[in-house]
């Protein structure tokens, strides 16, 4: 038995290939598959089966495109209900390749259907080796069950279930290979290290320490980040069936005029990619901003109108392809163009642009101290903000500006804050595309505010 490990980072996913000396399966694919398809070759090996775990709510999956490129078998959940050719999968259910037998365990919790595959390597003995449980249970945490409005409460004693019933009854020496690793939203806490024991987790994961079950509700109903929009788009999608990469067309490269022209249509949006600074400078009217050296794909997800057809502008250094590969992974499918030239070409245009000033952090001490001054809006999660934070900001997260930024004056300077600059300019984009004219965005964020020494008393 080998086994593969493919790292996805931003949307921090993890998935495997487990092979034996002819074939492998592929459990859990990022959407652009052509990675595995790659590993495999180098191994001499075949792609049989492709294994999902879940639903996946974070990024879409590449199971019908691994599927189409290799004649792989799909497996699912059989709860899912997938709408697309599969194998429906339920407890003691049993896959079998070669010397490898994967056993199913229904481990409901961080989503209804979830499954997780228990692996046997019969050429070294009948004891599990390793158990993919996906979005069940991570290094140092387990999935958050409060995805799916109304049933958070349902979930979390089903995934209670799942953990001390299930997962906890595997041997101590069985690896624990989950989806995701730190940086996820599928989770709270998660660990950065990528996998783990059985054993470790019951001694040491802080969830696993909760044995009461009101409390074990409690903890994982209670205080978690927001889930983005895309969310539950992409659960959707994952079971309905994602479009194949190959159907989707390509954007087109579209002079400053013809972008011009694109972007005046009504059922169009401009995303700006470029570091913050250089949207400050200069960058098209009405245009979001998310710096692709950010969370991108994640913000990506969560603010792109999915009904809208995308034009892009991206810095030099990044290739178009590759923001495709971002944007793909999280469902924003719609990407109709591509500006060349960047903003250089733009302006030599002639072509009209906004700008947002940059605040360094004495600065903003000074907008801040003037009398009848600036509002201050923190964007970071509650949780960041509950942390530390300036005492006169009031905390509003990037994503609810979309609809609270009815609660700010537009008549006062606002000044947007988080802890490095990247989420305050995409809140900094949305007022400007609410009709807000006196935007800031605090440069460095309070990364830069703390690290100048300067008061939080302001």
């Amino acid at each position: 038995m080998l086994l593969l490990h493919f790292f996805t980072p931003k949307i921090a996913h993890s998935s495997y290939i487990l092979a034996g000396s002819q074939t492998c399966a592929v459990i859990d694919p990022r959407r652009d598959v052509q990675v595995y398809i790659d590993a495999a070759k180098s191994l001499g090996m075949r792609i049989t089966h492709v294994l999902e775990t879940h639903l996946h709510a974070d990024f879409v999956s590449g199971h019908l495109d691994l599927a189409r490129k290799t004649g792989a078998t799909i497996y699912a959940p059989k709860s899912a209900r997938c709408e697309f050719d599969h194998v429906p999968l339920s407890e003691g259910d049993e896959i079998s390749f070669e010397d490898i037998v994967l056993q199913v365990l229904e481990t409901p919790g961080h989503t209804p259907e979830h499954i997780s595959y228990v692996a046997i390597d019969t050429s070294r003995g009948p004891e599990p080796v390793g158990v993919f449980c996906g979005d069940t249970l991570f290094v140092g945490d387990v999935g958050r069950p409060d995805l799916f409005p109304g049933r958070a409460e349902e979930l979390a004693k089903a995934l209670f279930s799942s953990l001390h019933d299930k997962l906890m009854k595997l041997p101590d020496f069985c690896e624990v290979l989950p989806a995701h690793g730190a940086g996820s939203l599928c989770g709270r806490a998660m660990g950065a290290k990528w996998r783990s024991t059985i054993g470790y987790e019951r001694r040491y994961n802080s969830a696993l320490q909760i044995r009461e079950l009101d409390e074990f509700i409690t903890s994982l109903t209670t205080n978690m980040p927001p889930a983005p929009d895309h969310f539950s788009r992409c659960s959707a999608i994952n079971g309905k069936g994602p479009a194949l990469v190959s159907s989707l067309p390509a954007p087109k490269e579209l002079s400053p005029l013809e972008f011009a022209a694109e972007a005046a249509r009504e059922n169009t949006v401009v995303l700006d990619l470029r570091p913050y600074a250089a949207f400050g400078g200069q960058h098209l009217v009405g245009s979001y901003h998310i710096d692709f050296g950010g969370n991108f794909p994640t913000f990506a997800g969560w603010i792109m109108p999915p009904d809208k057809n995308i034009l892009l502008v991206v810095p030099e250094a990044v290739q178009v392809a590759d923001v495709l590969d971002w944007l793909r992974r999280v469902g924003v499918d719609r990407v109709t163009g591509a500006l060349v030239g960047s903003l250089y070409a733009w302006a030599a245009a002639g072509l009209p642009t906004d700008h947002l000033r940059q605040l360094s952090t004495v600065e903003l001490q000074d907008k801040l101290s003037e009398e009848g001054g600036a509002v201050l809006v923190d964007v970071r999660a509650p949780g960041e903000y509950e942390s530390e934070h300036i005492n006169s900001a009031i905390n509003i997260p990037v994503a609810e500006l979309r609809t609270r930024h009815k609660e700010l004056d537009k008549s006062r300077p606002v000044i947007l804050m988080c802890s490095t600059g990247h989420r305050s300019s995409l809140g900094a984009s949305i007022l400007l595309r609410n009709g807000f004219e006196k935007v800031y965005n605090a440069a460095g964020g309070m990364t830069g505010y703390l690290a100048a020494g300067l008061s939080t008393e302001v």
